[in-house]
């Protein structure tokens, strides 16, 4: 959906894909700035929950350290202009948390699942729209399936009722032909908008989300500063600047965008959103962006390098949910590492 104002509509994530960045360590204080800020330069839907969506702070993916529906509801208090939306994976969120969040003031849900399992969201766009809410149906690690088969899960979505479609690189692994082709193939087979959420792994993200615009995506997505899973996400202020400079019309103030994310988001992030060698290996190998921080300690933890990690976990094609998998390869590869150790010290005698 746009406005009539707008050639695209944008969504900022900050603060829920910003979550996995920070470790979910989020404050009141942090929502009712970025929002605040957000609400001010003219951004159409923010977006907060756990970074694994509703209900997703947890031993597993990481305990939030304010519970989500608190900062839920301060983000909802302080928004003017700005619709306030919500993430929710089906088997993390439950259709619960969505009628809970509804009656605190939020008004967009996005359904996620992994780009083959379209059919699992069925109960859950259903319950948002039954509540009044638009749902968005997300669909996540977009580069592992064919423009056709992203196809038949987002017409799947649409039969449920989905008001807009979107596609997730999720491990930032797509260059602009992938983002074309899908884009294109969704555009022409759907009757509902379609959306890009893209990551910044290959430094890719801006350059696919104009790509996307062009080939007819009215939703784009963003985080200030690009704070987001593995090397970050599209920078909300940039994709900005850059569809200005192109002659979009976003209905956003770049300016205001800019201070946002230098005066407030910068400051909260304890590492800047670069493309370091294990950024790059997510994209590369096409891992789920939020394995980052997850593979970064089970290295530490069993003195392995984070790289063999991240290419093993591409190898094994593992997707968002697995993150168990993550300590699996990572004792597999310190055993192989001990056995290469104790077979090299035998040959040296």
């Amino acid at each position: 959906m746009t406005t009539a104002t707008t050639d695209y509509r944008l969504i900022d994530s900050t603060l829920r894909d910003g979550s996995h960045a920070i470790s979910h360590q989020y404050y009141a204080d942090d929502v009712v700035r970025i929002v605040k800020g957000l609400d001010a330069a003219g951004v159409q839907v923010i977006e907060i929950a756990h970074g694994d969506g509703l209900g997703g702070s947890s031993f597993n993916y990481g305990f939030s350290a304010v519970p989500e529906k608190e900062l839920i509801a301060r983000a909802c208090d302080v928004t003017t202009n700005a619709k306030i939306a919500c993430l929710l994976l089906p088997g993390i969120g439950l259709a619960d948390d969505l009628r809970e969040v509804n009656e605190l003031g939020v008004s967009v849900a996005r359904i996620a699942v992994h780009c083959t399992e379209a059919d699992i969201t069925e109960q859950h766009i259903k319950v948002a729209k039954d509540l009044g809410m638009e749902a968005i149906g997300f669909l996540m690690m977009a580069h592992m399936n064919s423009p056709e088969g992203l196809v038949e899960q987002a017409l799947l979505m649409q039969s449920y009722g989905a008001d807009t479609i979107y596609i997730a690189d999720s491990a930032g692994a797509m260059t602009t032909d992938d983002v074309r082709r899908r884009v294109n193939a969704l555009t022409t087979a759907l009757e509902v908008p379609v959306g890009v959420h893209a990551h910044n792994n290959l430094s890719m993200a801006v350059a696919n989300s104009i790509a996307a615009y062009e080939e007819g995506a009215k939703n784009l997505d963003g985080t200030s500063a690009g704070l987001g899973a593995g090397a970050g996400n599209c920078p909300t202020e940039i994709l900005a600047a850059v569809s200005t400079k192109y002659g979009i019309e976003t209905g956003v103030d770049p300016l205001a965008l800019m201070d946002l994310a230098e005066d407030v988001v910068r400051p909260l992030m304890p590492r800047q959103q670069v493309i370091d060698r294990a950024g790059l290996i997510l994209g590369y190998a096409g891992v789920y962006g939020s394995f980052l921080l997850h593979s970064q300690r089970a290295a530490e933890r069993y003195n392995v390098p984070q790289s063999e990690i991240l290419l093993e976990l591409g190898r094994r094609q593992v997707v968002g949910g697995q993150e168990d998998m993550i300590i699996d390869v990572a004792l597999e590869l310190a055993a192989k590492h001990a056995a290469q150790e104790s077979a090299g010290k035998e040959a040296g005698e």
